[in-house]
């Protein structure tokens, strides 16, 4: 009797439901507060620095990529919130996940990982270099030289073979998903081309920005709805060419275009890239309640069956609409208005365990909805801290002050490849032992689709 009392106790401790973190989006104190309370949550999933676990991962079930996505959280509550607190793990972790050949592909990851798993470790490093977060020991590989090692891999997986171009979900054909190619994974080449391009000035990377984007909008990946807004699906089979598309909406893949739009549209000025910019930002509607504009993943959080994967989707939604308000001005005033009403949801809806504080899914049920993990304590901390992407510096690049050292070659020095050669600009000079060529990786094959 004793311990049924003690365990009823427990599970009743558990489920209480506060009235959520105070949070006054308008006031810097209120933010660091509420902030320090939701990043310090997330943290409580890591396990690096266990006894026998691996340095960067997170308890499970949360998967490799979702840890890339998990330090992009942390690099951003340093940069916004100017808090160093987690730096040293942050830092530790990063180079500690980079492979053999520092392109993060690691051993214990490359049966089952796939480019888009790569590519968030890849936006983590890009944003240390775009934020001159504190540059690693010049013996180990610099912050550039890892985004361009990514992006250099991710290129070379290029498969023209099918569906006229475009990169498949996984990069081994022994795994699931082989045959298919997904938006994510080429919205992620997409956007790391486009953050290249911005910050190194190399033509080559803007390039493929436009190869990719073209490719993804020829297939239907991308379509317009009517002349002011653009959809991003999800994917397609090659076993029809890619002619039957899966017409799923989630908020990262949207993120990933819009954001990378901006990118593409701030380094050349290009009204293309402006209207594009502004038609997503505008299509982006379908993941807002419309009545008080809180986000939501509008595939499967309606039904109560979003999966590990999707539940940490809003995280980078809300990180990517952080960049594109830095990078075009036009779009400001409406993402402010998105976050801003989003971040109260979220701060609300941190009301939940034995902390007091532990955040779930949905941000518009009153209180905590009893869901909680990786995914929602990193998504509460990423629409919270980017209410401050108006309030400190937009990214940086080689000639605005970016001190990161990057090489055109990074991650294919090992062996020759099929990527044409780099077109060698001023702004490599951020870069050391710049190469007229880019040397490749001989290819494996394709893309892992995040939703699992």
């Amino acid at each position: 009797m004793k311990c049924w009392k003690l365990m009823l106790t427990t599970l009743t401790a558990f489920l209480t439901v506060a009235s959520g973190i105070d949070l006054d989006v308008d006031d810097l104190n209120s933010l660091q507060k509420a902030t320090s309370l939701v990043s310090s949550g997330l943290m409580d999933y890591y396990t690096g620095l266990q006894k026998g676990q691996t340095i960067g991962m997170f308890a499970s079930p949360s998967y490799w990529w979702q840890a890339g996505g998990a330090w992009g959280s942390i690099l951003d509550y340093w940069y916004y919130m100017q808090n160093d607190t987690y730096n040293s793990i942050l830092t530790q972790a990063l180079l500690y996940q980079t492979g053999d050949n520092n392109d993060y592909m690691p051993l214990n990851q490359t049966v089952t990982e796939g480019n888009d798993d790569q590519a968030f470790w890849g936006f983590v490093v890009m944003a240390a270099a775009e934020r001159n977060y504190p540059n690693p020991p010049k013996d180990q590989p610099q912050w550039l030289y890892l985004a361009q090692a990514v992006f250099n891999t991710m290129a070379s997986r290029w498969d023209s073979d099918t569906c006229g171009g475009g990169l498949r979900w996984q990069i081994f054909t022994w795994n699931s998903g082989y045959d298919y190619k997904n938006s994510v994974s080429n919205a992620a080449l997409f956007h790391m081309a486009s953050r290249l391009a911005r910050y190194t000035g190399n033509s080559t990377y803007a390039d493929w920005a436009t190869k990719v984007y073209d490719w993804m909008q020829d297939v239907g990946m991308l379509t317009d709805k009517d002349e002011n807004s653009s959809f991003v699906y999800d994917g397609a089979s090659i076993e029809n060419n890619c002619t039957k598309i899966v017409k799923y909406q989630w908020t990262y893949n949207q993120g990933l275009i819009l954001s990378g739009s901006a990118y593409m549209y701030n380094h050349t000025g290009s009204e293309l890239w402006h209207k594009r910019t502004k038609d997503f930002l505008n299509s982006a509607s379908v993941f807002f309640n419309s009545t008080n504009n809180i986000m939501y993943e509008a595939a499967c959080q309606g039904s109560g069956y979003c999966n590990n994967d999707q539940r940490s989707f809003k995280a980078y939604f809300s990180r990517f609409l952080g960049l594109t308000a830095q990078l075009v001005p036009e779009t400001r005033d409406d993402i402010m208005k998105l976050l801003k009403a989003s971040a109260k949801g979220a701060a609300q809806s941190c009301s939940g365990g034995t902390d007091g504080h532990t955040c779930g899914l949905n941000w518009f049920y009153d209180g905590w909805d009893g869901k909680y993990g990786l995914g929602e304590q990193m998504a509460a901390l990423e629409v919270m801290q980017n209410l401050r992407c108006l309030d400190r510096p937009a990214p940086l690049t080689a000639n605005t002050g970016g001190t990161s050292v990057g090489n055109p070659a990074a991650g294919t020095e090992q062996s020759p490849s099929n990527l044409s050669p780099l077109t060698i600009t001023h702004g490599d000079k951020a870069g050391a032992g710049i190469i007229t060529a880019v040397i490749g990786i001989t290819i494996i094959g394709s893309v892992v689709w995040l939703v699992l």
